[in-house]
């Protein structure tokens, strides 16, 4: 079973954070969210989350993929931890999958793990950033880096991401519960 981390950050886009844990979940995939503080998350509209564990418990195990919620400041936080971006240059280098969504490429690309790929992000988060192909497609991915632009996306970025983990027929199936058409 693939294992993946959701970091949350104080200011997080809840919208973005509780759909790719829902439907990862749906398809089976373990998932454990993050905070990286400890206690209850505020996310970007008031709504208030409860990580499974802190991030310096999560950093201690071992996942297939890192998957970052947007939102702001939730991005900004993200970027400013060296505990998240030492994740993510380590899971880049280790050929493992990093994610993120909305204002949370930014993270990516302070890392280094955007250098030479396209990626989308929410408008503006990624312009202007030399070595990184700036797309306005829903869900981009480049290798093993997937981005996405926004909340109206995150069903289809964490569809995306259930696909690369569990393949297309379990991707179906958890679309097809969900009655989007």
């Amino acid at each position: 079973m693939a294992k993946v981390l959701v970091p949350l950050a104080q200011g997080c886009e809840e919208l973005e954070a509780v759909t790719i844990i829902d439907l990862l979940r749906r398809a089976g995939i373990e998932v454990t969210t993050a905070g990286l503080t400890p206690g209850i998350i505020k996310a970007s509209r008031g709504v208030q989350l409860v990580p499974d564990v802190t991030l310096d418990i999560a950093l201690q195990d071992a996942y297939d993929m890192v998957v970052l919620p947007g939102g702001m400041p939730g991005a900004a936080n993200l970027k400013a931890d060296p505990r998240i971006l030492r994740l993510l240059k380590d899971m880049a280098e280790a050929g493992k999958y990093t994610a993120a969504i909305c204002a949370a490429p930014m993270a990516l690309a302070e890392a280094g793990v955007l250098n030479g790929r396209q990626a989308t992000s929410y408008p503006g988060f990624l312009d202007d950033l030399p070595g990184v192909v700036v797309s306005t497609a829903a869900v981009v991915q480049d290798g093993k880096v997937l981005t996405s632009r926004g909340p109206g996306t995150a069903m289809d970025f964490a569809l995306a991401l259930v696909e690369i983990l569990t393949g297309v027929d379990k991707r179906r199936q958890v679309e097809a519960a969900l009655v989007r058409s």
